[in-house]
């Protein structure tokens, strides 16, 4: 594999492994800190972004190695109509792998099929977000201590999240995964996903439109925005946009041992008082993504 576009180029037993090297390298960082010494990442940020970019460069400076590039489209050539093909095949004389994120579906699978040094989709579009997915699967190893047998809710904006659409399609490969959608019928999971992965798979899930209702079960609680453009009619939002407001009274009904994931950003979907339960793992989650792209960036780039 030379490069990582969607959580499905990686089969589970390379998934494992990258799970594996980050956790060695959560518990052995002088093992690593020079790993990547004399290498360099380029991060081609074309749309705005301060988790990944910043844990992309921060797993590369651990490693040794250091960063170049750009954090806008506004400050690169594409500013002047400079192609994608075009600034990747001139990055790749001055750099060993690539991190890029796109506002276009599909822009890093064109920039791979230009360049020989390793792409990694950083985001395009509402497509694909690969080193989310792994961020995450590394926090739910860590916190539950497993990836198969969990009932897992994903509550809030189920149809553009492109983050959940991901996960459903890396956990659907572990055995005995129970999924619960929690959203309003506008935001529902898309039926393709429904149709192409659940039931294809014959994947158990629950549609509902009742986070109070689905707590008691869930492993895992993975929330994401209700965003109000998303509506055609205000008065559907304001009914809707303070159901899926996580609370401490609404964990009241929660396992202790669920967790709580966000990718965050987050506006006002979890409560800051939630910050304080040790079931709220989404800062811990954001610490996991600089892990994973460390392990990520080693294996693309061939290193032991």
């Amino acid at each position: 594999m030379k490069d990582l576009i969607d959580i499905l180029d990686l089969s589970i037993p390379e998934i494992d492994k990258l799970i594996e090297v980050a956790n060695d390298i959560i518990e052995n960082p002088e093992n690593y800190r020079e790993k990547c010494k004399y290498k360099k990442l380029a991060t081609l940020f074309f749309e705005p972004s301060t988790r990944t970019r910043l844990s992309f460069e921060a797993a590369m400076y651990e490693l040794g190695g250091n960063v170049l590039g750009f954090s806008e489209a506004q400050s690169s050539s594409a500013a002047k109509g400079e192609s994608v093909s075009d600034t990747v095949r001139t990055v790749e004389a001055y750099a060993d792998i690539i991190a890029m994120r796109h506002p276009k579906e599909g822009a890093p699978t064109v920039a791979a099929a230009k360049t020989q040094i390793p792409i990694i989709n950083a985001g395009d579009g509402g497509h694909n977000h690969p080193t989310q997915t792994l961020t995450d699967l590394l926090t739910i190893k860590r916190e539950v201590g497993r990836l198969d047998n969990l009932t897992i809710g994903l509550c809030g904006d189920l149809k553009f999240g492109r983050t959940v659409h991901s996960l459903i399609q890396a956990m659907v490969r572990y055995d005995n995964i129970k999924f619960i959608m929690i959203s309003p019928k506008e935001l529902k999971l898309p039926e393709y996903l429904i149709n192409e992965v659940l039931v294809k798979k014959n994947i158990e899930f629950v549609e509902t439109e009742s986070l109070e209702e689905s707590m008691p079960e869930l492993d895992i609680l993975y929330m994401t925005r209700v965003q109000k453009e998303r509506f055609f009619n205000e008065a559907d939002y304001v009914r809707l946009k303070d159901t899926y407001i996580l609370t401490p009274d609404k964990l009241e009904h929660a396992k202790p041992t669920m967790r709580v994931l966000h990718p965050l950003p987050r506006v006002n979907e979890i409560s800051v008082e939630v910050d304080k339960d040790e079931r709220a793992c989404y800062f811990r989650q954001a610490k996991n993504g600089k892990y994973i792209r460390m392990a990520l960036i080693l294996k693309l780039l061939g290193i032991e």
